[in-house]
């Protein structure tokens, strides 16, 4: 009974946590179960290659662009209007993506996807922005992370069997279904959070405009240095891991798909299991003492990667890839949430995500087009060489935002 007790605690104290973490889970869910159909999907309609690449590119593309809207959105109506107006465009973008009759039209329908799911993404992080303090801000964020990718993970499963044993367009039914369950969810169980910090600290008259804030914290030395590291994750990610590791993998090292397959999933396990134990991390020794070895380690795995010759190296390559990344974890997200300014939650996570997401849509082109005029290794050099530039600007100029053993040594000195 006591253990009974203790869970219902735990509820009572993190309950909108639970509830966001049950609105990315089964927002999440729906995107991975599109992953394998998407591709398949493009090529029905007689495209080449290049146009099949362009429907992943415009997702990516989508939420670059919408996200400081939806922090927008999310600083007027609310947080839970971001998260049901997020819901709401996914039903629209899936249903025009199973409705489409032309390449032209589905393009059209995955950007509107793309939106969608940069809405409830930032509206997810705005919240736990505004519910977290920096004592608790990593083991939050990593919980959160947790769900989002065991989410991602899973859903490729449910999706291959919809689409075989229903079709090609019957995922994106699905996720139609799943967009309106997250709408619905954030409306009946997300409370509104815009007022836990901006109130607590400084009331909404005295907050600057929505624009005037994004510009305030384009002036920010910190956030622009997180944003940075950010962006150099979500470039190497994309651009190399995803785009030309694979590659190199089956040209140099002869690999077979279910090889490459092992190394990237092993990725996707690791970040996982090491989400939460990243978060203490994060909370007890502070976010440069994570955030800049994990991004000089991801630096040294692209290296790893260029003069791997087996399937030996190219496990171990991964394995050190894999540990930066679930090291890393949301080391950066709590870092953009702390430096935030009282009120500006909405302004500082939207603008983290439009800034981190535009290395998803400049990563796979510029990489794919610097390997086609100097080689893959010389691209996978420049990405590490570029990674380890963003953590070594971070640890010389970026200031620590919190930590545990600092704070406690302020209180014992009555400062």
């Amino acid at each position: 009974m006591r253990r009974v007790s203790d869970l219902g605690t735990w509820y009572r104290r993190n309950r909108i946590l639970v509830w966001v973490c049950a609105v990315i889970a089964v927002n999440q869910l729906g995107f991975g179960s599109i992953v394998p159909v998407v591709p398949l999907y493009a090529e029905s309609f007689g495209v080449s290659h290049g146009l099949i690449g362009l429907t992943i590119a415009v997702y990516g593309l989508a939420r670059f662009l919408a996200a400081v809207p939806a922090g927008r959105i999310a600083d007027g109506p609310g947080r839970r209007w971001t998260l049901a107006l997020g819901g709401a465009v996914t039903v629209a973008g899936n249903l025009l993506c199973a409705l489409a009759p032309t390449y032209a039209l589905f393009l059209a329908a995955r950007f509107i996807a793309g939106a969608g799911a940069a809405m409830v993404l930032t509206g997810g992080q705005i919240i736990l922005a505004d519910v977290t303090t920096p004592e608790t801000r990593g083991r939050t964020m990593a919980i959160y992370q947790s769900v989002f990718l065991f989410a991602v993970g899973v859903g490729p499963l449910p999706g291959g069997m919809l689409a075989e044993y229903g079709g090609l367009d019957f995922p994106f039914y699905a996720y139609a279904v799943v967009g309106g369950a997250v709408a619905l969810l954030a409306l009946a169980r997300v409370p509104e959070t815009k007022s836990l910090r901006s109130g607590a600290v400084a009331g909404s008259a005295a907050r600057p405009p929505f624009a005037q804030q994004v510009r305030l914290l384009g002036t920010t030395p910190a956030f622009l240095l997180v944003s940075l590291v950010g962006f150099g994750n979500a470039f190497a990610r994309t651009g190399a891991l995803f785009n030309l590791v694979p590659t190199l993998a089956q040209t140099r090292m002869g690999l077979s798909e279910t090889q490459i397959g092992v190394g990237l999933s092993l990725v996707s396990i690791v970040g996982l299991v090491m989400a939460y134990p990243s978060g203490m991390l994060v909370d007890r020794f502070g976010r440069k003492v994570v955030i800049v070895p994990a991004t000089l380690l991801s630096a040294a795995a692209l290296a790893l990667f260029s003069v791997s010759s087996d399937f030996a190296w190219y496990l171990v390559s991964s394995s050190v890839w894999a540990l930066a990344s679930g090291v890393s974890g949301a080391a950066p997200a709590a870092y953009a949430a702390d430096v935030a300014p009282a009120g500006m939650n909405a302004a500082a996570m939207g603008a983290f995500r439009m800034l981190a997401d535009a290395g998803y849509v400049v990563g796979p082109a510029l990489l794919g087009w610097t390997a086609d005029l100097f080689g893959t290794n010389a691209s996978l050099y420049g990405t590490g060489f570029l990674l380890a530039a963003c953590g070594l600007s971070f640890a010389r100029f970026a200031p620590e935002t919190y930590a545990r053993r600092a704070a406690a040594r302020d209180v014992r000195a009555g400062t």
